[in-house]
């Protein structure tokens, strides 16, 4: 596994979408107001890429699904019949 992908399993492991996405507005909106030190800054900015990794996952996870509901049976080679 890549150290994204295991960012990603482990931050996402117990946060769905929403609660990534609002997080990560938050993060955005701690980081443009300022006044934070540069560490905090730093620490800030590694959070919301670990967040923004989690809400790629799951976008990317309801784009297949989305894909595969859209190609429907025909996309398995069995027809609409199903046979």
């Amino acid at each position: 596994m890549t150290d994204d992908a295991t960012a990603t399993a482990a931050a996402g492991g117990t946060l769905g979408y929403e609660q990534a996405r609002d997080e990560l507005i938050e993060v955005v909106r701690r980081l443009e107001a300022g006044g934070t030190s540069l560490e905090e800054s730093l620490a800030l900015w590694e959070r919301g890429e670990e967040l923004a990794k989690v809400c790629r996952h799951w976008l990317e996870g309801a784009r297949a699904r989305l894909d595969a509901a859209l190609a429907g049976p025909e996309a398995d080679g069995r027809g609409p019949d199903g046979g």
